[in-house]
Parts: C-alpha cells; sequence; structure tokens
C-alpha cells in the first residue's frame, strides 16, 4: 500500500497490557503514513482500574525497539498535551457541556439489561468488549422524551441521539468496498445511540477519540478493522461539534491459527515476548504469523 502525502497522525495505545503483533503492525504503519506531517503519542489511560504506568513503560520501550519515532508524547512533550487522557478531564467536561448545550445528547440511566430487553438486534462489539461479543442496539423507545439543562453530567451516562436512517459513508483505502473505496454505516440498523460520558463521570471513549482527535489536530486515524462502527459513531460525533473528522485509515486483523483476533492476553504474541524469543524487529512487523509462532 502506497502511503499519501504525510498527515499528521497518532498512536494511541491503552496500558491495560503489553502491546501485541497487531499494535506494532498498526502502530508501524501509522508511523510510515504519517511520513515528516508529525506523529503524536496519546495514552489513552482512562480505564482507571486497568490501566498500570508499567504498560505504559513497557509500551514507549516496545514501540523505540520498533523503530518507531514520535514527535509530541508524553515522554517528549509537545504543545498539544497534556498526552494521558487521563489528565484531559477538563477538556472533556467542555466538549460534554458543548454538546448539552446543542440539544444532541441526553441522560440515559436504563442498564444494559434494559437495553437487550428493548431492543431488536445486536449490532458489532464496542471497543473493549471481546471478541465476538454483541451490543444491542439502543432503542428510541429508550429516549427521554424531554431533557432539562443540566450543567454537570450528574453521575448518570449520556448518550448521543443519532439520526436514525442516516447513512454514514466514509473513504477507507484498505477497508473500503474495493469498487467505490467507501464503508457506509446506517445509524439506527448497524449502532444507535451511544454513550457519551460513563456512569463513574468519565468520558467515554468515543467522545475522548474525538475530542483528543481534534484538539491534537490529527489528520489521520490508523487503526484495526474492529473499529469500523465506531468510526461512524465518531463521524456523527465529531459533526455534532461543528468539527471535521480526520481520515481514516482500517487494517485487517491479525489472527491466530483459530482465527481468532489477537489481544493483550496473546502473552506468546506480546512485542516483549517476541523480542524475548530472539525476533528482529523487522520480522515482528513483516514476517508470517507461523514464523513468529515456529519453535527457535
Amino acid at each position: 500500500m502506497t502511503a499519501p502525502p504525510g498527515r499528521r497522525g497518532r498512536l494511541a495505545p491503552t496500558p491495560t497490557g503489553l502491546l501485541h503483533l497487531g499494535h506494532a503492525r498498526t502502530f508501524h504503519e501509522a508511523a510510515r503514513r504519517a511520513g515528516g506531517a508529525g506523529l503524536v503519542l496519546r495514552i489513552e489511560d482512562l480505564d482507571g482500574a486497568r490501566s498500570r504506568e508499567a504498560f505504559v513503560a513497557a509500551a514507549i520501550a516496545d514501540l523505540r525497539w520498533l523503530g518507531i519515532e514520535w514527535t509530541e508524547g508524553p515522554d517528549v512533550g509537545g504543545p498539544c498535551g497534556p498526552y494521558r487522557q487521563s489528565e484531559r478531564g477538563g477538556w472533556f467536561l467542555e466538549v460534554w457541556r458543548r454538546l448539552e448545550a446543542a440539544g444532541a445528547i441526553y441522560p440515559s440511566p436504563h442498564s444494559r439489561r434494559d437495553v437487550e430487553d428493548a431492543a431488536a438486534a445486536p449490532h458489532e462489539a464496542e471497543p473493549g468488549h471481546a471478541d465476538g461479543e454483541r451490543e444491542p442496539i439502543f432503542p428510541p423507545s429508550l429516549r427521554p422524551a424531554r431533557v432539562e439543562r443540566a450543567a454537570h453530567p450528574g453521575g448518570v451516562p449520556w448518550r448521543l441521539r443519532v439520526p436514525d436512517g442516516r447513512t454514514v459513508t466514509f473513504e477507507d483505502p484498505l477497508a473500503g468496498d474495493p469498487a467505490t473505496g467507501l464503508v457506509s454505516r446506517t445509524a439506527g440498523v448497524d449502532f444507535g445511540d451511544f454513550v457519551v460520558w460513563r456512569r463513574d463521570d468519565l468520558a467515554a471513549y468515543e467522545l475522548a477519540v474525538v475530542a483528543d482527535d481534534h484538539a491534537m489536530a490529527i489528520e489521520e486515524v490508523v487503526r484495526g478493522a474492529d473499529l469500523l462502527t465506531s468510526t461512524a459513531r465518531q463521524i456523527l460525533l465529531a459533526e455534532a461539534l461543528g468539527w471535521q473528522s480526520p481520515a481514516f485509515c482500517h487494517l485487517p486483523l491479525v489472527r491466530d491459527a483459530e482465527g481468532r483476533r489477537l489481544a493483550k492476553r496473546s502473552g506468546g504474541l506480546s512485542v516483549a515476548a517476541l523480542r524475548a524469543a530472539g525476533h528482529a524487529p523487522e520480522a515482528v512487523l513483516r514476517a508470517p504469523l507461523e514464523t513468529l509462532l515456529a519453535p527457535r
């Protein structure tokens, strides 16, 4: 795949485990496509219960070993810091207030069981859920008839009201339709109203990513194909804020011999384990999976 003229990109590891082979190849492609346009390292550590400082240090060490360099990040500084999402709560709250003022979001205290009982069909797995797990589409019947103005999220989840029937279409050089290069997802069919603010009074994944990609002037997002539907959500969220979305490139997932996608629990295929086994960075980035798994 030929890289476009450099677009400012980002690496966004979640420090809840060691980086694995899929991360390595995705982050390397992000760096390659960014070229000289700048590359941001952002630590997405909003999951405070599982995030560990040791995994931050390990990710930085693994990325350096792979030959990936960045121009901004928690270890080198830069004009768009702080570069840890756990330190950006004030910015996320400001974005929540903009959405609330626009009437784009509403409080949604319903439990997962409420949603499952009322929903008609499942949609793709949410970020952070196990491979193959499906979440129900949030049904319009659970939307509140009236939303009172609020100065603060108030300890309940808030959702973005999606425009039902709206098809979100975006270009993707890898995951797009072979004839058109486009990916399409339809609100109310492929996904429903989604959480932007969590019950524990923290920004949800979608809001934090959109807010930080905008604030850090990210021009292209490179990530795995499991996030295609998430991209459609993020485009709608950016639209609600009056922001232009970056370009997107979704790489095929690296899967094991049984066809399961790699996860941070895939210890034998962590970058650290492959490095300890004597593999060179070039092999980790390019060798067939069976070669990396073969006894040495």
